[in-house]
């Protein structure tokens, strides 16, 4: 078996306080194969954006990585690395899709601009080669060259975290993260987004560490999935097992919440 993408072991983040530390997750161990799908559920608060951040070192203060802890990305020890290293690892080994797409463009710049931005400072590309460039990656997410020239607010909501995916695709991440990214759309949008990933990732060969609260969402899609309870993994399984036969009784209860259509309770409901 190849060596495994991303590898997480005994990873322990605090939040230090004036009086006490928050634990926010505590010697959580996984790790993510080439090409694998694997989900991060959990309640909001249990720790996995922590995570997220932890592995792309994007953590700042009061938050700290406790000693003992290891983040290997494709081999190299993340917490080792200095700033140089840092700005190498972002975008060419690990990206990042955030909640919000409106967060994550800048309001100010066309789309081309800042498919540029990334292009011009990893690679040196030439504002030409970058237009060509954006205007493939645009093509992957089924989004049409012309809305280069767009500004992020005159594209939907769908589109603009399509835009997002394609600029976090644009030097060929072995790892794309993805922390919440379909919460703020309709469900449809999100199934579109989810099997679009997926579709990609089959033909590019990258991993997905998917982080959502939503695990019926999250089955649908992952290969294996691992559940977090007050900043502890609990439990990671392949996702039909977990949603089949569940070992850990949180993931049980998480399953036993989702409403379900035809229920007794949905009926009951509908007749109110």
């Amino acid at each position: 078996m190849s060596d495994p993408v991303l590898s997480i072991r005994n990873l322990s983040v605090d939040y230090i306080g004036a009086e006490a530390d928050f634990h926010a997750v505590r010697n959580v161990s996984f790790t993510i194969a080439a090409g694998e799908f694997f989900g991060l559920a959990g309640e909001s608060g249990c720790g996995k954006s922590t995570i997220a951040f932890a592995i792309t070192r994007l953590l700042r203060p009061p938050a700290i990585i406790r000693s003992g802890s290891e983040i290997l990305l494709d081999g190299r020890d993340v917490l080792a690395l200095d700033s140089a290293a840092l700005r190498d690892l972002r975008w060419r080994e690990v990206a990042m899709v955030f909640q919000s797409a409106m967060n994550s463009l800048n309001p100010v710049l066309t789309i081309e601009s800042q498919f540029y931005d990334v292009l011009r400072t990893h690679t040196g590309m030439s504002r030409t080669a970058a237009r060509a460039r954006a205007a493939d990656l645009l093509r992957l997410v089924d989004i049409p060259a012309d809305r280069l020239s767009a500004y992020p607010h005159q594209l939907s909501g769908g589109m603009r975290q399509r835009v997002v995916i394609a600029i976090c695709l644009a030097l060929n991440p072995k790892l794309l993260i993805m922390d919440e990214p379909t919460t703020a759309l309709d469900v449809v949008v999100q199934r579109e987004i989810l099997e679009r990933i997926n579709r990609l990732r089959q033909e590019l060969g990258f991993s997905v560490l998917f982080i959502t609260h939503d695990l019926a969402l999250m089955v649908q899609v992952s290969d294996r999935i691992g559940i977090m309870l007050e900043g502890e993994l609990v439990e990671v399984d392949d996702a039909q097992a977990i949603y089949r036969s569940p070992r850990h009784d949180y993931t049980r209860r998480l399953w036993a919440s989702i409403p379900r259509l035809g229920s007794e309770r949905t009926a009951r409901d509908a007749g109110q």
